[in-house]
């Protein structure tokens, strides 16, 4: 498990493509390493990956199967890109974010960036089946760093963060231009309630629709709003 709150940013030594996966050796921040043994998990742009081999005290070797490559954006990386690292969390360790799996869900786009006084807000455009997992106020998961969702815009498929120096000084975001593909884990007990009411409304609803779609229609209420409700209810149900 981790806790969203960055520890460094490192970069990526040297990569090598073997049958079924690549294997990366990347070069932590100074201290960063220390006493990490092999087996060790480290969350690397919010991807949890196990140590396999160590290099002296900053350095050490990950292996990612294809499947991490095809569904994150450790797949597009090259010599010397840069990501956030975070060791996993010990017992009994403070919990600044929010509790993350480093189990990524899907990547996003950068869509926009503006920049106000000592804030930076990122813009990111997501997958319309994964919008019903996100909400303002609520926690995500971007590269790894937990962070606060401030905006959601259903309608254009959308999402802001505003981010503070301290987080630009010890995360890539900074980096990041528009178009830039983000690793996305979303706040799991958000996903637990969200299914889970999905699905009594599926088995509750479901039988319903026709009826209740035929009296709305013939007491002349405008149920746009309530059609997308409907619509979602009943493909759960098939």
């Amino acid at each position: 498990m981790f806790t969203g709150i960055v520890q460094g940013v490192a970069h990526i030594a040297d990569i090598k493509d073997l049958p079924g996966l690549r294997s990366f050796r990347i070069e932590f921040p100074e201290g960063f390493a220390k006493d990490l043994e092999i087996g060790a998990s480290v969350a690397v742009d919010g991807v949890c990956l196990t140590v396999t081999q160590l290099h002296g005290a900053n350095a050490a070797n990950f292996d990612v199967m294809q499947q991490s490559l095809n569904i994150t954006t450790l797949g597009s990386y090259a010599h010397n890109s840069r990501v956030n690292v975070e060791r996993a969390a010990r017992d009994g360790a403070e919990i600044g974010g929010h509790p993350l799996s480093g189990h990524v869900d899907f990547t996003a786009r950068l869509a926009a960036i503006r920049q106000t006084d000592n804030n930076y807000v990122l813009r990111i455009a997501v997958p319309p089946e994964w919008l019903r997992y996100i909400f303002a106020k609520g926690y995500i998961a971007v590269n790894g760093a937990s962070l606060t969702i401030a905006e959601v815009n259903r309608a254009e498929s959308w999402f802001e963060i505003w981010l503070i120096p301290e987080t630009l000084r010890m995360t890539v975001f900074a980096e990041k231009t528009v178009g830039a593909a983000l690793n996305i884990e979303i706040e799991r007990s958000t996903q637990v309630i969200v299914d889970t009411v999905h699905t009594i409304l599926s088995d509750t609803l479901g039988p319903l629709l026709p009826a209740l779609e035929t009296l709305l229609q013939q007491q002349g209420v405008d149920n746009s709003r309530l059609s997308g409700l409907l619509e979602s209810v009943k493909n759960s149900h098939r």
